[in-house]
């Protein structure tokens, strides 16, 4: 077959004609499978425990799933093009973006030869640059006057700014201009949301750095896309873009598994593949207000005074969304994710979103991901419920339950939303999370709960068990390499090697994490034997029946020997493919 839902459709008609329910292994050839829609597996794709539905690799290829476009047509830059900087004269490529759907393809991401190039940004690199204050009155934020005259007079710029534990990415609407400082408003609907939300907040040292302007295309492996939709790159040393492969996301999503709690979508594996190159727009679109682990707020503001019927001390509310992911699965369950790779992706990787139950994700890679690498469970998002109020389904079908996540490579996630984590878990039920490998994120390793709140929620028996976290809250702070919320019954975190965290010079509070971080409302968990180079933990408005047992550098060496990947999946680490 030409591809894969050609295949996909030619089992399910084979088991609807033949009134079976018959194996359907789907073998995909190596190879870049463009895909101009995403992969829908519903009910009717569904196997059974002995007979399942199997979408693999042939023998020693990497089939690509990708939802990205071919850039081509690259010459060198021959016409003037308002606001470069002079240093880049003799120096752009540029091509024309290609049509997906019949229009002209916007995107934040590029790829070339699978490296992702820098959208324009000023300063360059990994620096920034810090506010001199800001003012909820006015909707503004002023900034040093030597970055801030860089941007009048020009359109579409965006500025992204860390607010404690997250990031803020906000469209710059006017700018105005004083003796020692400029001051820039923004765009809505962000401009509200940013400036009422109480947490998590702007501080006066909070940094930032500017982005997407002709004018901030100024180095080597920097892009930028004019207006009129043409792409212009000053290329690496090692780039020859007559040969490059230079991709563009045009996807959110990829594949999309979905049933429902009375008819869900079963027994259904992914071998060997690798899903890449997915956009997500809202930024540009709506700008971004980060909250916590990725979820982002659509409505936020202080309470005065203080109190809900749900809770008389609560001093603030808000509602969040959930961001895309490359594969999302909802209403299913007994599906499996097994040596696949999920890399170079604008947001999350993988989710398990609701009714979902008894999955496995095991011995997959996880890396070049703008936003979290898995994420797992209701947030209190996209149904109109506050953020703070406790997760309790009539239907406990709902609950994504015994999902176990093993043996996994989560690297280079978190690279664009820097306040996403490697694995999030919002309220989830007997969730399995060990041996995995995660490291080189923005904020947390691990995160589990949510709610800030101490009354009864979905969320038990939990664990938590001989990962190897370790170069994580590389970027934000308030973070840690584990990280809890609310009550979970019977949850167990213990036999974690956790090491060599430091919150990157650009945080508003560098000594702002823990190797382990219980949060508002944790309770009635164990904490036990997780090496930790010191003795550094927080424990926040925490219950009182949490047990915390042996952790700290003395804990015994053969700690640190098991945790992480075990030993069949220890390729995964030697294994540079991108």
């Amino acid at each position: 077959m030409a591809s894969v839902a050609a295949a996909q459709r030619q089992g399910r008609e084979f088991r609807r004609l033949n009134k079976t329910l018959e194996e359907v292994r789907i073998i995909v050839r190596g190879g870049v499978y463009q895909l101009d829609r995403p992969l829908f597996f519903r009910p009717e794709d569904s196997g059974n425990d002995t007979r399942p539905t199997v979408i693999e690799s042939a023998p020693n290829e990497w089939p690509v799933l990708s939802g990205g476009v071919v850039v081509k047509g690259w010459r060198k830059l021959t016409e003037e093009i308002a606001g470069l900087p002079a240093s880049s004269k003799g120096q752009i490529w540029v091509a024309e973006a290609p049509l997906f759907d019949g229009k002209t393809v916007k995107f934040r991401q590029l790829w070339i030869n699978e490296w992702k190039a820098v959208r324009a940004r000023e300063p360059n690199g990994e620096n920034m640059e810090r506010i001199i204050s800001w003012s909820p009155d006015k909707k503004e934020i002023c900034i040093p006057v030597a970055i801030g005259t860089v941007i009048r007079n020009l359109s579409g710029i965006e500025m992204t700014i860390i607010q404690q534990w997250t990031i803020a990415v906000l469209r710059i609407n006017s700018v105005r201009v004083e003796a020692n400082e400029v001051c820039v408003t923004f765009h809505e609907p962000e401009s509200k949301i940013e400036f009422e939300h109480p947490y998590p907040m702007l501080t006066s040292n909070s940094a930032f750095f500017l982005a997407n302007a002709a004018a901030f295309l100024d180095k080597p492996g920097e892009w930028f896309q004019t207006p009129d939709g043409r792409i212009l790159y000053w290329p690496r040393s090692n780039d020859d873009l007559t040969k490059a492969k230079v991709v563009i996301p045009a996807l959110d999503t990829l594949v999309q598994i979905s049933g429902s709690l009375d008819r869900p979508v079963e027994h259904i594996t992914f071998k060997g593949i690798k899903f890449s190159h997915t956009s997500w727009m809202r930024p540009s679109e709506f700008g971004h207000v980060g909250d916590q682990a990725g979820m982002y707020i659509t409505d936020s503001y202080k309470l005065t005074p203080a109190g809900t019927p749900e809770n008389v001390k609560l001093d603030n509310q808000a509602w969040v969304e959930r961001p895309p992911a490359a594969v999302s699965a909802s209403g299913a369950h007994h599906i499996r994710f097994e040596r696949c790779r999920f890399e170079h992706l604008a947001s999350a990787g993988l989710d398990f979103v609701s009714g979902t139950h008894d999955d496995v994700i095991e011995g997959c890679v996880f890396r070049d991901i703008g936003g979290n690498g898995i994420q797992i469970g209701s947030f209190q998002d996209g149904h109109g419920v506050e953020n703070h109020i406790p997760y309790n389904p009539a239907d406990e079908r709902e609950i994504c339950t015994r999902e176990r996540i093993a043996n996994n490579l989560v690297t280079d996630c978190t690279n664009e939303d820097w306040g996403c984590v490697g694995i999030a878990i919002g309220y989830g039920r007997d969730i399995v999370i060990e041996h995995n490998e995660i490291n080189n994120l923005s904020y947390s390793g691990i995160s589990l709960g949510w709610g800030w709140n101490s009354k009864p929620n979905a969320m038990r028996n939990n664990k938590i068990h001989a990962n190897h976290i370790h170069n994580v809250v590389q970027r934000v702070a308030d973070s840690g390499g584990i990280y809890t919320l609310s009550p979970q019954p019977n949850t167990v975190i213990s036999e974690n090697y956790i090491h060599d965290i430091s919150p990157g010079q650009w945080a508003h509070n560098r000594g702002a994490w823990s190797y382990v971080y219980l949060d508002e409302g944790s309770n009635f968990m164990t904490v036990r034997d997780n090496w930790c180079s010191e003795e550094k933990f927080f424990k926040n408005q925490n219950g009182p029946d949490n047990k915390w047992d042996r952790n700290g550098p003395t804990v015994a060496k053969s700690i640190q020997d098991n945790a992480g990947l075990e030993t069949p999946f220890r390729d995964l680490l030697l294994d540079k493919t991108q």
